[in-house]
C-alpha cells in the first residue's frame, strides 16, 4: 500500500525568526510524487526536517499511514550536497549506510551503482568524479536501504543545467521502477512539473498553501509540452510573477 504522509495544522517558528510555518495542513498519498515550490526561506526545508524528525512542530503533527505508519526511520533523504566521504570509494560511500542487507551489501551495491548508471566508478573517490556523478552516489545511498519516503531537498541545484536534466531524467526512471512516496523541494518549477503528479505551491514566510497543482501527464514527459507550460504559468501568477506583457505599461 506504500506510506501516506499527513500533515495536521503544522507550525514551526525559530527563535530570530519568528514563524516559518502557519498551519500547514495536506496529505501526501502513497506513491505520489510531490514537489515543493515557493520563495527562498519560505520553509519548504524546514518541513523535510519535520518529516524527517530533526525538528518537532511547535503545534500540530505529522502522521504516517500504511505498511509503516508512525516510523520515521522509512525516510531517507538526499541533500543540495553530495556529502560523500572523501577518504571513500563509491562503493564504500553507499556501503556504509546499509543496515537491512547484511546478508548481501556487496550485491546491494552493484544494484545500486547501476540503477544510478555508475558501474564502472565503484572504486573512484569522490575527488574525479564531477558534480553530477557525485548527485547520482548521493540518491544511490538515499535508495540503500529502500525507503517508503524519499525526500530531495534541492538535489540538482548544484549542477549546469544539461547535467541537471539528465538527473531528472534518471529521477524519473528510478520512480518509475518503484512509486515510492517522494517530496522534493525544489526552486525550478520545469523540475518540478517534469517529476512530479502534484506540485504545492508555497507562499512567502510563514509558509501556507497558496495552490496544489496536480499534473496528470504521465512518464516520460516532454518538455516541450504545452500543457506543462500552461501549468508552469499558474505556478508563476500563484507566487506572484506576472509575465511582462501582463504589467502596467510594460512591453516586450
Amino acid at each position: 500500500m506504500g506510506t501516506t504522509l499527513i500533515f495536521e495544522h503544522v507550525s514551526k517558528g525559530f527563535p530570530g525568526c519568528g514563524l516559518v510555518l502557519d498551519s500547514f495542513e495536506v496529505t501526501v498519498q502513497p506513491g505520489s510524487f510531490v514537489s515543493l515550490v515557493g520563495p527562498t526561506a519560505c520553509g519548504k526545508s524546514t518541513l523535510l526536517r519535520l518529516i524527517l524528525g530533526l525538528d518537532l512542530p511547535d503545534e500540530g503533527r505529522i502522521r504516517f499511514e500504511g505498511d509503516s505508519a508512525g516510523r520515521a526511520d522509512v525516510c531517507a533523504i538526499a541533500f543540495q550536497e553530495p556529502r560523500l566521504l572523501p577518504w571513500l570509494t563509491v562503493h564504500d560511500n553507499i556501503d556504509l549506510v546499509l543496515s537491512r542487507h547484511s546478508s548481501n551489501r556487496v550485491g546491494r551495491v552493484n544494484e545500486l551503482l547501476n540503477l544510478v548508471g555508475l558501474a564502472d566508478f565503484k572504486n573512484a573517490f569522490p575527488k574525479v568524479l564531477s558534480g553530477g556523478m557525485a548527485q547520482r552516489v548521493s540518491l544511490a545511498r538515499a535508495l540503500a536501504n529502500e525507503p517508503d519516503v524519499l525526500l530531495l531537498d534541492e538535489p540538482f541545484s548544484a549542477v549546469d543545467a544539461l547535467t541537471r536534466m539528465r538527473l531528472q531524467d534518471a529521477l524519473v526512471r528510478i520512480y518509475m521502477g518503484r512509486q515510492r512516496t517522494t517530496v522534493m523541494v525544489t526552486h525550478d518549477i520545469d523540475e518540478a512539473l517534469l517529476t512530479s503528479q502534484q506540485v504545492i505551491v508555497l507562499s512567502t514566510r510563514p509558509a501556507h498553501i497558496v495552490d496544489i497543482v496536480d499534473v496528470k501527464a504521465g512518464y516520460p514527459r516532454d518538455r516541450t509540452d504545452g500543457n506543462l507550460f500552461s501549468l508552469k504559468t499558474r505556478i508563476l501568477k500563484g507566487l506572484g510573477v506576472v509575465a511582462m506583457d501582463q504589467q502596467d505599461g510594460a512591453g516586450i
